[in-house]
């Protein structure tokens, strides 16, 4: 009965963490398969539901039907850890010790996962650790991302923004109904989401993470997936290939470019970019087609050295499958990710007690007291005022009436020089 309940299982989504692969099986709920040294097995299965008997582990949480999972980082810090107070490192968030499941009935499901994470294979039993779909409002969950401490999940009411600072005890912040309609992808960088629903990519500011602001929308057809990537978003567009926007000015969404290899690429599902060396790639799950490898960018590209160069598509890679449909892609692991969007550690840092900025003090760099978000204000000068200087009498109160008038700090005392720990240093510190 164990080892039929994984035959013929429909993989609807996918995710790889660690040596686990956990993949959304529709009506065989979330499975996770073993795919450590996947390259150097001493067996004949390379990807096996577990390296022991089904006895030792529960790799396993049966649902009625799962569409999508999550993982909140595709690294894999440990919460259960036992943390030396000599090291002087946060608290890794309970949100990191599960994984989040989108059930098309059931809703968002929370599966306790940390048992995956502590290096001792004897406690692999994988359990549900809370349903959440408060009257019904998550029914026909599809796909979700986790941000932070919130999981944004694409169902039949919208975008439901739902908060997760106690996993097993959830609740909604928000309902973003309009302008959606039947959402299937949500992604999200900085102070943008980008939702991909019936009609094509709309945008939303998530500022306030706990609750998005729809602020601009693109017409597209049959837009699936999106991945986003600096300047430009990525979107899986069905039948019309691989759908490149430029996304500069994220409340000014373009159209960059549509590629699909010379018909190639018909039926894209999903879309997962890579860097290898100095060279972008997208990984597109193309249905029949298979996947397909396609270069974005590599030394050549124009611009290569900077920021964002425009990519420049080309095929250089298709894996056909002999049976079956390419329908998803898992997304690989984010490198130097020291911190999440709401300002919980990832990373080790080189230096006891060294941290990353927390959400409110990152928050200072770009937000304003009461203001909102920081712009930058430049003025004009008037040439119609003859006089030079009156001229920059008139460009010296356009900035004081957007920045407000300078402080005066002639009369503040002067602070005493201080070390990196905050302790007021002495004559013989270097960095005075």
């Amino acid at each position: 009965k164990y080892f039929l309940q994984h035959k013929n299982i429909e993989v609807l989504d996918l995710q790889l963490r660690g040596e686990f692969l956990y993949a959304a099986c529709g009506e065989g709920g979330l499975r996770v398969f073993d795919v450590a040294f996947i390259d150097n097995k001493a067996f004949s299965e390379r990807i096996v539901t577990a390296p022991v008997s089904p006895v030792g582990q529960q790799l396993y949480v049966r649902s009625k039907h799962a569409m999508a999972v999550a993982a909140p980082s595709t690294t894999a810090p440990d919460p259960t850890r036992n943390q030396d107070p000599e090291n002087e490192e946060p608290a890794i968030h309970a949100v990191y010790a599960n994984i989040y499941v989108a059930d098309k009935y059931e809703g968002l499901i929370v599966v306790g996962a940390g048992t995956l994470l502590d290096g001792n294979p004897s406690n692999n039993f994988m359990e549900r650790a809370a349903t959440f779909n408060p009257g019904g409002l998550l029914r026909g969950a599809r796909e979700l991302t986790i941000v932070g401490k919130y999981a944004y999940v694409c169902c039949d009411a919208g975008l439901v923004v739902v908060c997760l600072e106690d996993p097993t005890h959830p609740y909604v912040t928000a309902v973003v109904d309009e302008p959606l309609d039947c959402p299937t992808d949500v992604q999200v960088q900085f102070r943008y989401a980008f939702v991909c629903d019936k009609h094509g990519v709309k945008v939303l500011d998530v500022t306030n993470l706990a609750n998005p602001v729809p602020v601009a929308e693109l017409p597209l057809e049959d837009a699936k997936k999106i991945y986003v990537a600096r300047t430009y978003a990525y979107v899986a567009g069905g039948h019309s290939g691989l759908v490149i926007l430029d996304v500069q000015n994220p409340e000014q969404p373009k159209l960059d470019q549509i590629y699909n290899a010379g018909g190639k690429i018909g039926d894209a599902h999903d879309v997962k970019l890579g860097i290898t060396y100095v060279s972008e790639f997208a990984y597109i799950a193309d249905g029949a087609n298979g996947l397909h490898v396609v270069q974005l960018t590599s030394p050549e590209t124009p611009g290569n050295d900077g920021f964002s160069p425009r990519p420049t598509p080309k095929l250089v890679a298709t894996y056909p499958l002999e049976e079956g449909e390419a329908i998803a892609v898992s997304e690989g692991v984010d490198r130097d990710r020291a911190v999440d969007e709401s300002g919980n550690q990832l990373s080790v840092f080189g230096r006891v007690g060294a941290r990353p900025f927390s959400a409110a003090e990152a928050q200072r760099l770009y937000l304003l007291p009461q203001k909102g978000v920081w712009r930058a204000f430049d003025g004009q000068r008037d040439f119609n005022i003859a006089d030079p200087k009156l001229r920059e009498v008139d460009l010296r109160d356009q900035l004081q009436r957007f920045y407000g008038a300078p402080r005066d700090n002639s009369a503040a005392p002067a602070s005493e020089p201080r070390r990196f720990d905050g302790v007021p240093s002495g004559g013989s510190n270097p960095f005075r």
